[in-house]
Parts: C-alpha cells; sequence; structure tokens
C-alpha cells in the first residue's frame, strides 16, 4: 500500500452506521462535550426535505464513497418527487467530543429535523418514545428481508430501514496464517490455539482491537445458538420476561475476552482509547498483527482494508457454531412530528426504493436490506457472505429484545478493558435487566 493509503488511515474514523462514518462518535462511546460541529446544506425550494446525518467525508482529498452512494439515492428522490434534501451534518473532532448519538437524540426530541440516520440503540431509543413514525406502510418495506424487519420492528411498528446490512467480521491476514500453518479458526479454542502459535513466533499483539467493535466477538458467543437453534422467539421472550438472564448468554464471551487480556493476545491498554481502524489499522496493513475486526464496507474503502499487500479474508467470529457474522441494524426514520412529513416518507421510500438500493449496492458493493437486490462480493468477503446467504448469523441490535444490546455490549466490554471483573460486567447486565423488567 502506498503513503497515501496509509496516512488515510491513519486519519479514517471508522464506520459502522449504514457503512458511514459514524461509530466513532456513536453512543458506544465518549463522555459527553459541548464542541459540535453542526453543518448545514440546503437549497431554497417550496418543498424541503431535513435530513440529518453524520456523513461528512474523512478528508477533504479522499471520496466518502458511502456519501456518494447515499447522494445518488437522494438525486432519484429529488428528481421523482420535485422537492429537495437538504442535509444537517455531524462532524466530531475526536471522541471527547459530544456523540452523535446524543445529538441525534437531542434533535429527534425537539422535532428539528424530517429524516435521521440512526444508530441501533437510538433507534430503540426513539422509537419507545413515540418519537419516531411506522413506516410499514411504505411500498419499499414490502421488498425487506426478514431479517430487517425483525431487528427494527419496536411495539409492532417497523421504525427504521436501512440502506445496506452491515455486518461486521474477522479480518485475516491470511498470509500470516499460511505462514504458520495455520487453519481458519472456527471456535473460541481453536482462535485461542491461532493466538498462542503467533504469540509464540514474536506477534507481540496478535488480535488488533480498538474501543467500539470488541463486543463482536461476545455477541456471536453468547447469541450463536439463540438465533440459529430454531427457537429465537422463545429465547428472547424468556430474556424479556426475566425467566433467563442475559449474563448467562454474556459471561462465555467476557471470560474469552478476558482470557485473550490475560495474555497478551490484545492490549488492552491501548484497545480503550483507540479509535476504530485508526488504532490498529496500521499494524494490520503492515503485517504486524495478524487479526482485525471492522465491517463488510471496510473491506472496499481504499481508505480502510480495500488495498492490501497481502491476501486478506473476511471470516465470522468463533462461535459454537463456528464462524458467526454480527450483524447490527441500523436504519433511517423519519420524526413522529416532522414538519415535512409527507415529502419525508414519500422521499424515503424512493430512497429505500429496489431501483435506488440497487444504485446504492453497485456504488458500495455490500449487502441489501431487499430481498431483491444482491450484488456480486469481492473475493476476500466471501467467506462471511457465504454464511450470511446460508442464514447463519448473529444480530448484534435487536429492537424485541428489552435490553439494548449494541451500546451496552459495548460500554460493559470498555469496562472490562479498563479493569473491571468479568463478574462486576455480569452484575451490570442484571441491572439493565432489572431496570428493563421494571418499566
Amino acid at each position: 500500500m502506498g503513503s497515501n493509503g496509509k496516512k488515510s488511515i491513519r486519519k479514517f474514523s471508522a464506520m459502522c452506521l449504514v457503512g458511514m462514518a459514524v461509530f466513532t462518535m456513536t453512543a458506544c462511546g465518549g463522555e459527553e462535550k459541548s464542541n459540535i460541529n453542526l453543518v448545514t446544506t440546503e437549497e431554497s425550494t417550496d418543498r424541503i426535505v431535513n435530513l440529518f446525518s453524520p456523513m461528512e467525508k474523512t478528508e477533504a482529498d479522499v471520496e466518502n464513497v458511502a456519501r456518494s452512494a447515499t447522494d445518488k439515492t437522494v438525486l432519484l428522490a429529488e428528481e421523482k418527487l420535485g422537492v429537495k434534501v437538504g442535509y444537517v451534518t455531524y462532524t466530531a473532532e475526536d471522541y471527547q467530543d459530544k456523540t452523535y448519538d446524543d445529538v441525534t437524540l437531542d434533535r429527534a426530541r425537539n422535532d428539528m429535523d424530517d429524516l435521521y440516520l440512526l444508530n441501533p440503540d437510538t433507534i430503540r431509543t426513539l422509537a419507545e418514545e413515540g418519537k419516531l413514525r411506522d413506516l410499514s406502510e411504505l411500498d419499499c418495506a414490502a421488498n425487506l428481508r426478514d431479517v430487517v424487519k425483525a431487528a427494527n420492528i419496536v411495539d409492532g411498528k417497523l421504525v427504521a430501514i436501512p440502506q445496506e446490512v452491515v455486518a461486521y467480521g474477522l479480518f485475516i491476514n491470511k498470509d500470516m496464517f499460511d505462514q504458520y500453518n495455520l487453519e481458519l479458526p472456527e471456535t473460541p479454542e481453536e482462535f485461542l490455539e491461532c493466538c498462542r502459535v503467533f504469540k509464540e513466533n514474536g506477534i507481540e499483539t496478535p488480535v488488533g482491537a480498538n474501543r467500539w467493535w470488541l463486543e463482536t466477538f461476545v455477541l456471536a458467543q453468547a447469541y450463536a445458538d439463540l438465533y440459529n437453534g430454531g427457537n429465537t422467539e422463545a429465547e428472547i421472550a424468556a430474556l424479556n420476561n426475566g425467566e433467563s438472564k442475559y449474563s448467562d448468554y454474556m459471561r462465555p464471551g467476557f471470560e474469552f475476552l478476558q482470557e485473550m487480556i490475560d495474555k497478551g493476545y490484545i492490549d488492552a491498554e491501548k484497545a480503550y482509547v483507540s479509535e476504530a481502524i485508526e488504532g490498529e489499522g496500521e499494524d494490520f496493513l503492515a503485517q504486524k498483527t495478524p487479526i482485525v475486526m471492522a465491517y463488510w464496507g471496510a473491506a472496499n474503502t481504499e481508505t480502510a482494508y480495500g488495498n492490501t499487500d497481502f491476501e486478506m479474508l473476511v471470516i465470522g467470529f468463533p462461535s459454537s457454531r463456528g464462524q458467526m457474522p454480527v450483524m447490527p441494524m441500523t436504519g433511517f426514520g423519519v420524526g413522529i412530528n416532522a414538519e415535512h412529513a409527507e415529502d419525508a416518507m414519500a422521499a424515503l421510500d424512493v430512497m429505500l426504493s429496489d431501483e435506488a438500493l440497487q444504485i446504492y449496492a453497485e456504488t458500495n458493493r455490500v449487502i441489501s436490506p431487499s430481498k431483491n437486490v444482491e450484488v456480486e462480493c469481492i473475493p476476500a468477503l466471501k467467506p462471511l457472505n457465504d454464511r450470511i446467504q446460508e442464514n447463519v448469523y448473529v444480530l448484534g441490535s435487536n429492537a424485541g429484545m428489552d435490553v439494548e444490546q449494541w451500546g451496552n455490549t459495548c460500554l460493559i466490554v470498555r469496562d472490562l478493558l479498563s479493569g473491571a471483573t468479568v463478574d462486576e460486567c455480569m452484575a451490570k447486565f442484571d441491572q439493565l435487566q432489572e431496570e428493563a423488567l421494571n418499566k
């Protein structure tokens, strides 16, 4: 990889929300500060729809492919409907700034915009507060994959729809695995054995980690059986009524992370303060560390891992059922009291139509939320995609669970990184469950 690409990696803030720059500034993250940068872009027109999102270029001279893909769908809506979509965008200078989710919650609660691009925990919060419209009557809703509906239905209402299905996996330096005659790991035990071999052969930190995404290991192990054992609805019902404990599901994954910390397979202190991809990306590209975790789109993105000097493969996280993709569900929502509600709903229906999603998927080369849209993935993503096409995955967020998963697990993993015991982390899950039961 050239020097320009490596420079981009150091500056790139990694992405989760619909493949865009967001999770380095979201509710999984830092302390609330007051330094906010809001940018408004709209043109004078009789019909305007205001969209709040984090869709900013990470560098002035680097193309934001995800933003470009969304822009194409917005343009389609403008042309078909005769409206103008005005962007209100958010950027954060660093992780200490006020989070994107904090700002989104404030704006949505105060009916400041029409459309919002939302993280999973924010979707649930706003839906429970009655701040999001039901999108189930939109034409595009009929084309959605079941997994999208399951993740974003709250109290019987479809409150958000994404433009892509975000899938997380392990990014593997296949050359380094071949060098030490290692098979790609399927189970937690096999993964730990790979780390042991790397460590004993002088690889200081086999797994590059950041402060956002280690929860993917936990979620894969916690819910592999729940989502793939044929008893999903009953198990979730048992969690929601208190018959089962979230902490019992979570404990094996936290014990797994603690073992990785204790054996030096991840650097907990570095991970605790590292931004996604910025923290571990350079070492991965330099072949100093053989394993990192990231989302699907990072494999396609020049500013992330789309141009390596080695063979890269993206596989699922280790679990009792083998390599397991983790899929947090996100999406666009419409404010319940949106000033331009009718136009906002119509614009979203166009932006999420099969026609628009085909454009989006071909631009970004991602998994579409529509069951009618398929795009061939790059070879590196084939192992992860094969599992998803087999309907093998774990949801990183599920609006049907009374305890929000993605954000809460991320924050409690950060407690583990900063020295909390596994028992102390499990007590936090028990507290969250008790609070949910008492609502």
